[in-house]
């Protein structure tokens, strides 16, 4: 603590000037000059320095009360104790954007982030955004939670999402030394909500959803096939290479995804896999690319349009499905046309991509072949050694094993109809 162990009188002179006169705060035997802060503020200082090198003088009315201040962090510095007054004393939409910056820094996934800064921006900034953080408590959690249910655009399963990003937020202000109560955020009651209905699907409807997609976009119809056969996710699916097929063994290398139309680390360390898949997947993939070249073929007007313009085709990334200008799928394209297959193949409009890999997980394990936790290596839900890493691809998931699970459950469909159509 290096200042003083004595309040400083701001008030006063230490050392009057020759010719100073004495004001009236003090006595004939002790008298007192008024220094230039005379009347201003609070009187007494408790001057110290800080663990961290830095002077402190926080004012007080009284001389006692700056000596008790005094004696307080004597005891703190000693035992560690000691908290910075500074922190916290930002806003919480301040931190908020630290927080998305910093994700956005270190590259975490960028889906997640994305509806972190969707719940912040449109709900808990224009809530609590102008608060100093370390002023925050347990009641305006509460608050929040309120707000949220009186929000008609909120639905309840909505607005317990956005309460989790609020609980994650928190506690990256209390790792940002905020001094905050530990109860802020917890035992909040949240609203009951029902959880969603999972849609199990049939062969006959996947059938169906296939069909319905080959009606309203054929480029993507193959993304059925690809989900329901060997349980990729959407962005896996759309950031599926033609070099990540080894094609006579009959394998996959599910190895990066695509998020706004550029490459992306997978979901987890877990999502990568080297992946033994069904010949009827396979198949489906070659008819894919003969069918459908990357760039869509165009009228000769178009062409001659096209050369005026200067136009260039993108660079070709080695997507197995792009869209008919030879670019990577958009998932806001593919979920329009995914509604709209969903609706023409009678499914329940609740239908989610995902729900294909879990009919994925589920023909495996009721096919009889694989035993349980060949199923969940499959469906890549087990954790996978450390030592993926150092393969040229991914640690083949199952090692010996063959998937024919699919073939037999779809009826093959009539490719020279179909170009003929």
């Amino acid at each position: 603590m290096a200042e003083s162990d004595a309040p400083f009188d701001r008030w006063h002179k230490k050392y009057p000037k020759e010719g100073d006169v004495p004001c009236k705060c003090g006595t004939k035997r002790n008298p007192l000059y008024p220094s230039t802060d005379h009347g201003r503020g609070q009187q007494w200082q408790a001057r110290y320095t800080d663990p961290n090198g830095k002077t402190r003088r926080p004012a007080f009315d009284t001389w006692q009360a700056a000596r008790d201040h005094l004696d307080e962090v004597r005891v703190q510095i000693r035992n560690g104790s000691w908290v910075d007054p500074d922190l916290g004393n930002e806003t919480v939409e301040f931190y908020a954007n630290q927080f998305l910056e910093r994700r956005r820094k270190r590259n975490k996934n960028k889906n997640t982030t994305d509806t972190y800064d969707t719940h912040i921006r449109v709900h808990i900034i224009p809530f609590l955004g102008k608060h100093t953080a370390k002023t925050l408590r347990r009641k305006h959690s509460m608050a929040l939670v309120d707000y949220l249910i009186d929000q008609p655009t909120v639905g309840g399963v909505y607005g317990v999402q956005i309460f989790k990003t609020w609980r994650i937020l928190v506690n990256y202000m209390i790792d940002e030394d905020v001094p905050l109560p530990a109860n802020i955020v917890s035992r909040i009651e949240l609203p009951d909500v029902e959880e969603r209905v999972k849609v199990s699907l049939s062969p006959e409807q996947v059938n169906r959803l296939a069909a319905a997609m080959r009606q309203v976009e054929p480029r993507f119809e193959v993304f059925v096939w690809i989900a329901a056969c060997a349980g990729l996710r959407e962005g896996e699916a759309i950031g599926l290479k033609k070099t990540s097929v080894e094609w006579a063994e009959g394998l996959l290398y599910v190895e990066e995804q695509r998020q706004g139309g550029k490459a992306a680390k997978l979901k987890t360390k877990a999502s990568a896999a080297t992946l033994p898949v069904d010949a009827f997947l396979i198949e489906k993939l070659r008819e894919h690319i003969e069918r459908f070249p990357r760039l869509a073929p165009v009228t000769r007007r178009a062409e001659r349009d096209r050369r005026r313009r200067g136009w260039v085709a993108p660079p070709d990334e080695g997507l197995i499905v792009t869209n008919r200008y030879g670019r990577p799928v958009s998932s806001r394209d593919f979920n329009e046309k995914w509604r709209t297959a969903v609706r023409i193949a009678g499914l329940p409009p609740e239908t989610r991509f995902h729900d294909l890999k879990h009919f994925y997980t589920s023909q495996l394990g009721a096919s009889g072949r694989h035993d349980p936790k060949t199923v969940q290596a499959l469906s890549r839900h087990a954790r996978f050694s450390e030592t993926w890493e150092t393969y040229a691809h991914p640690p083949r998931a199952v090692e010996g094993v063959t998937v024919t699970t699919f073939s037999g459950l779809f009826a093959p469909s009539d490719t020279s109809e179909e170009r003929a159509a």
